[in-house]
């Protein structure tokens, strides 16, 4: 096995160099790449590593990934390398818990997927950096087949080391920011099915407010929201298989569950009290569920908010739509500072993705594009040619990615309940410990 991984780490640097020293269309390729996926701190180079290397199987040179272009220029590749090469095409990046360690190899668990895998160690590995794992530590990193059943390190690794639910779910959360196109890299089943659900839930939504984009006042807006994810509920229970005829208190006599614990499950959930009985109850599990959608309490409390839905950018909540497309309307809006001011903001906030400002630019280009060029002080700038890499140098992607409102599997969903309530019961003890008076 030892053999196979040194002709595997020498293969990879092979195929990295192939790829440095390219010019023309690879290199340009690279370079739109890292420029799409990268970070805007430069100095996390463990990051940069990772998305290089996710580049050579997953970029694109004319339809043609990097790995095949190598396969297809290398004529003195023997029988192993082009075994190791195809096998690599089903490399990912995950973040890993440290199972086991032994001499020999490591058992890792991706979270993003609860799949495990059996890692074999290599000697390119610093052994300051492999003395200090431990069980239970979380590596960020990319792994790569070597044969059906064993792996290797493909990328650097960023370690975490030992965390706890609540900076585990943060750390989940960050990599969806970061590496968000690698969601359930190893896990293509999870990914249809959480792409499948936000376009479930565009049509839900249409079904029940009538079309893709209202505008309503927050409180009542995040009402109707909890109303549709109920009905939504219920409608999962029912294909899943499990009873949604019993009452609450049906459940309660049958299973001797405790009421408190039930509310306390919903609570955290965000999920009708008699869905989360009737899935606890049931023996036929759902593999997945449609996490709780919290309006902030600014959306909340606006007087009114324009939503938008999409089959894959998911909703977007926009409390100044309204007002923004009135400043656009009135004679010369480029010298309005209000009118500046949203158009910045519009920049800035992630939830003004690329998709709503192509609804902008469809229904106020012009005008948008004059007080564009007065924003970002550039009068020669185009919204036909130019904004795409204008939103992109304001981390905002060209393609969507997974929303929040997908579904997520029920390990992931547990993991962020018990983080929740974890959060949960140290604010509450710190409550407690601040009314103390006295000597007490």
């Amino acid at each position: 096995m030892q053999d196979l991984v040194t002709d595997a780490i020498a293969l990879k640097e092979a195929l990295l160099d192939f790829v440095y020293d390219a010019e023309g269309e690879i290199a340009v390729a690279l370079e739109t790449y890292a420029a799409e996926h990268g970070s805007k701190d430069k100095y996390d180079i463990k990051q940069q590593n990772i998305i290089v290397d996710t580049f050579l199987t997953e970029g694109r040179v004319n339809e043609t990934t990097p790995l095949e272009l190598f396969m297809e220029e290398r004529k003195d590749l023997n029988e192993i390398d082009c075994v190791l090469l195809e096998l690599w095409q089903r490399n990912f990046t995950g973040l890993f818990e440290i199972k086991a360690i032994s001499t020999t190899q490591l058992k890792l668990m991706n979270w993003l997927t609860a799949k495990e895998y059996l890692v074999v160690p290599h000697s390119s590995i610093p052994t300051a950096e492999s003395d200090r794992w431990q069980q239970g530590e979380i590596l960020l990193t990319r792994l790569a087949p070597l044969t059906d059943d064993f792996w290797f390190f493909f990328s650097d690794r960023s370690d975490k080391g030992k965390l706890g639910k609540p900076k585990l779910a943060v750390a989940i959360g960050e990599f969806r920011t970061k590496f968000g196109n690698q969601l359930y890299g190893d896990a293509p089943e999870l990914l249809a099915e959480a792409w499948d659900s936000v376009a479930v839930y565009h049509q839900e939504f249409i079904d029940y407010f009538g079309s893709d984009r209202l505008t309503m006042p927050g409180e009542e807006l995040n009402q109707k929201l909890g109303e549709l994810q109920s009905k939504m509920s219920q409608k999962r229970l029912e294909a899943a298989g499990i009873d949604s005829s019993k009452s609450m208190q049906e459940l309660m006599q049958e299973s001797g569950a405790d009421v408190s614990e039930i509310e306390e499950a919903a609570d955290l959930s965000g999920s009708d009290t008699e869905a989360v009985a009737k899935v606890l109850k049931s023996k036929k599990k759902l593999s997945s569920v449609i996490p709780k959608i919290d309006l902030p309490p600014e959306i909340k409390a606006a007087e009114l908010v324009t939503v938008f839905s999409h089959p894959k950018w998911g909703q977007m909540y926009l409390p100044n739509y309204l007002k923004l497309i009135d400043l656009l309307d009135k004679e010369s809006p480029e010298t309005d500072i209000t009118c500046q001011y949203l158009v910045r903001k519009y920049l800035e906030e992630p939830q003004t993705n690329y998709y709503i400002w192509q609804l902008l630019v469809k229904e106020r280009g012009n005008k948008l594009e004059k007080v564009l060029q007065t924003v970002l002080n550039n009068p020669n700038l185009k919204l036909e040619t130019d904004l795409p890499a204008t939103l992109q140098k304001y981390d905002k992607p060209l393609h969507p990615v997974l929303p929040d409102i997908a579904s997520v599997p029920i390990h992931l969903n547990n993991l962020f309940e018990e983080a929740v309530a974890q959060v949960q019961k140290s604010k509450s003890k710190s409550k407690k410990k601040k009314k103390k008076k006295g000597f007490l």
